[in-house]
């Protein structure tokens, strides 16, 4: 930490990263509470010398600076405090003439934690917002699941019969996937032993016993029951969008399931209810033009759903994992927090997995990406639906994993509107890291990597442009956040009512466009917009789902120029046709319509 980055922290708040101690002849003592709770969390800096006024800071300076470091240095290396050695960076800092003694605490590994005090677990404690928190019974049984070497799903079950525990059917589908995928295996008739083969029944002592995963991933709903006294997992399907206040407050949803089937039923469960609601946006093979069999919005929707799946921590009965699908985004919510940070995830690095034999039997079929690759992979597929790009909340105090899947348009109407009246030429990377850095307030060359999908030294360039352009500000190493004079003119810009969606960003600035072929479709043509909203309404849709999926806010264009157009051709229909303006009204496909986009698809005339 430089001086200039403590004084802009002293001058703005408290993080939770942050924590002040005046600490001027001697260390404090619940300043080793706060190493414990760094250590169990994310790490964080601990400054000596400064001191908490209000709402604001003041250094007072370390007087006894020798005594006070080694003390610190020294209690953190002897054990005799704390359970762990902790290695900490150290570093000292001159302000107005007074010393101020900065000390980063790392995060402690998996298998190191929990960290606590006076050689009792009880004195763990985990960092929430600002202050230090003393761990739960709950909590601190999170932390010594997951630091046992023994991994959980690989633990044997000795009380539960391994002729009886299994599902046949599932049994039985999993082997047919393996021979699909790999024809030199042989498909036996013999379950058990074909589970033995696999290792979820193993030997010991001369009996066979099924393991954790072994029951989790095949097991009936009587012995799920058994070693899990909670659903694997609740689904929703909520019709309105998630701030909306009403569904907060009545709690409706459209369809909602409690799945307590095994990990694989439960997969083709969500995956049959997946199909129902789908967009299904679907693209062409340049060769052959047929359809590509996975799109983008699928493949997302299933590496968020297995990594929901194969990462839960198992072992909490407390807590129960949801998926909840809304009007504007997609939730999936994990008790178990990943072992990587934001940044290794984001890299596709080896990360320390929480169930192995269950991500193993995933991949073994083709249903996960490789070790690391998941989370990349929902953010390519994201991006190639042209949206904001995933958000990560990887709680290590709570202890849990929530992944968000927004649905808004990376670039909207006024995003295009806006970045014409800027006057500058942007190519389609940079107009995508500049909409990415008015959505949010700082990104990391990382981010850019992961959303453009260029080489380093090629987001360097782009990020270069647009500093030189005083579009971005840099602040931080590799990060960079969007300048404030820009800002202002974007929150100030407004959208005219006669304004219609311009081409593809990139083209020169500052030019007017008319209505496009993206925008309204002629007799029997219909634009990109179009046949988007034809795709979707092979279910049934509401105005604000089509709304979401054009990227349009405006309801009078949108059915001027994308919707009645469709209705006036006979290829959409509305459910209600006698109240055209009800609540509930949906529209969906005539076979007309189907016979277009079938014609669309196969690149038909």
């Amino acid at each position: 930490m430089t001086k200039d980055e403590l004084i802009d922290r002293l001058n703005g708040y408290e993080w939770k990263d942050f924590e002040c101690k005046k600490a001027q002849k001697s260390v404090s003592k619940d300043a080793y509470s706060t190493v414990t709770a760094f250590a169990n969390t994310e790490g964080g800096w601990l400054i000596f010398g400064v001191v908490e006024k209000g709402t604001s800071f003041e250094v007072v300076g370390v007087k006894e600076v020798d005594q006070v470091q080694n003390d610190f240095l020294s209690t953190l290396r002897s054990r005799e405090k704390i359970n762990r050695e902790i290695s900490v960076e150290a570093e000292q800092l001159n302000i107005d003439d007074k010393v101020v003694l900065a000390f980063y605490i790392p995060e402690a590994s998996r298998y190191d934690k929990p960290v606590y005090l006076k050689g009792n677990p009880k004195e763990s404690y985990i960092r929430r917002g600002a202050g230090d928190e003393k761990c739960t019974q709950s909590e601190l049984e999170r932390f010594l699941r997951d630091a046992n070497q023994e991994c959980y799903d690989g633990q044997l079950l000795q009380d539960i019969p391994v002729d009886r525990f299994y599902d046949q059917e599932t049994v039985s589908w999993f082997q047919s996937e393996l021979v699909r995928r790999d024809p030199a295996k042989r498909e036996t008739k013999d379950l058990l032993n074909f589970l033995m083969r696999w290792n979820f029944v193993k030997e010991k002592s001369h009996s066979h016993y099924p393991t954790r995963a072994g029951v989790l991933l095949f097991g009936t709903p009587r012995y799920i029951n058994q070693i899990l006294s909670r659903p694997i997992l609740e689904y929703k399907l909520v019709n309105s969008p998630f701030d909306d206040a009403f569904y907060h407050e009545g709690e409706r949803w459209a369809d909602r399931h409690l799945y307590e089937e095994n990990l694989f039923e439960t997969w083709r469960g969500l995956v049959a209810r997946y199909m129902r609601m789908a967009e299904r946006p679907f693209a062409l093979e340049p060769s052959t033009l047929k359809r590509v069999e996975d799109p983008p919005d699928y493949i997302a929707f299933r590496e968020a759903t297995i990594n929901l799946l194969v990462h839960q921590d198992y072992g909490d009965h407390r807590r129960t994992a949801s998926i909840q699908f809304f009007t504007d985004v997609n939730r999936f919510w994990n008790p178990g927090d990943a072992s990587a940070s934001r940044e290794e995830l984001l890299k596709a690095s080896y990360t320390e997995i929480r169930n192995p034999d269950i991500i193993s039997a995933f991949r073994r079929i083709g249903l996960s990406e490789q070790a690391g690759s998941g989370i990349t992979a929902i953010y390519k597929n994201w991006n190639d639906l042209d949206r904001v790009p995933p958000l990560i909340q990887n709680d290590k105090a709570g202890k849990s994993f929530l992944l968000t899947l927004n649905k808004k348009p990376l670039i909207s109407e006024k995003m295009r509107h806006f970045q014409q009246e800027l006057g500058v030429q942007l190519t389609k990377e940079q107009a995508d890291v500049l909409a990415l850095a008015i959505e949010t307030p700082t990104i990391g060359l990382t981010d850019i990597r992961v959303i453009i999908r260029r080489p380093y030294s090629e987001v360097k360039k782009i990020v270069e442009y647009l500093v030189c352009q005083q579009l971005l500000n840099k602040t931080g190493d590799a990060i960079f956040g969007l300048a404030d004079a820009i800002r202002q003119r974007y929150d100030k810009s407004v959208l005219p009512d006669d304004t219609t969606a311009p081409g593809p960003l990139g083209a020169q600035v500052g030019t007017k466009s008319g209505p496009s072929r993206d925008q309204v479709g002629t007799k029997l043509a219909p634009s990109r917009h179009q046949v988007d909203i034809l795709t979707a309404c092979t279910t049934e849709q509401a105005i604000p789902d089509l709304l979401t999926l054009v990227g349009r806010s405006d309801r009078t264009k949108f059915r001027r120029e994308l919707l009645n157009p469709l209705l006036e051709e006979g290829l959409i229909e509305m459910t209600i046709p006698d109240k055209p303006k009800s609540s509930k009204q949906r529209y969906r496909i005539t076979k007309k319509g189907q016979s277009v986009l079938v014609a669309l698809t196969l690149g038909e005339k």
